[in-house]
């Protein structure tokens, strides 16, 4: 099974080394998403976390209009979930579907147990990637409620490099919690500063 961005990921974020890696191989198992399928939808109990190896995968909920808000998009080396469903086994209020055909790697606590049987140093590297998730989740309401569009863009720039290309604008606009139009000009406004996206 070739995963080398996931290999990478536990070798370096995990605190595996390379022999490590071979013994767990028996234990990880993938899912492929189709461009426009679900991973996961409301009213459903999530019952894994998902690394995206390949693909983009997109985190959402819909307001009472039907309107979609976008918490998260999940590129490669990124991981996305409903921890609320997952810890309390409660139906989730989220949507998680594939922007491109998408490769991920399922986790859950078995994994992350027989893992550490491996290397007991890996609970406490999963447990700091966890409170980093948190940490990036307090400075995005922190964007949301306080920030102007052109930080919060900016950003999302320095956030997800990778992706201007690969989502459609108005997905960006839902992220930044601003309309399509908002967008444009933020775009206008920089490209006259001669800002370019790395």
């Amino acid at each position: 099974m070739q995963l080398p961005n996931f290999k990478k990921f536990l070798i370096e974020k995990g605190g595996l080394s390379e022999k490590e890696f071979v013994q767990i191989t028996p234990f990880i198992r993938t899912k492929k998403i189709p461009n426009n399928e679900f991973l996961l939808k409301s009213g459903e109990v999530c019952s894994h976390s998902f690394f995206v190896e390949q693909g983009v995968l997109r985190f959402y909920a819909l307001n009472e209009e039907g309107k979609e808000n976008i918490l998260q998009f999940a590129t490669e080396n990124w991981i996305v979930s409903d921890r609320g469903s997952v810890f309390f086994q409660e139906p989730s209020t989220y949507y998680i579907d594939a922007i491109e055909d998408t490769l991920t790697v399922l986790l859950d606590e078995e994994f992350v147990t027989n893992v550490v049987n491996i290397n007991s140093r890996f609970r406490t590297q999963n447990e700091k990637l966890l409170q980093n998730h948190i940490r990036h989740l307090y400075k995005r309401i922190s964007l949301l409620i306080g920030a102007s569009a052109k930080v919060r863009y900016l950003e999302f720039v320095s956030m997800y490099p990778d992706i201007m290309l690969r989502v459609p604008q108005w997905m960006i606009a839902s992220y930044l919690g601003i309309t399509p139009e908002s967008l444009s000009r933020v775009r206008k406004a920089l490209a006259k500063e001669n800002f370019k996206p790395q």
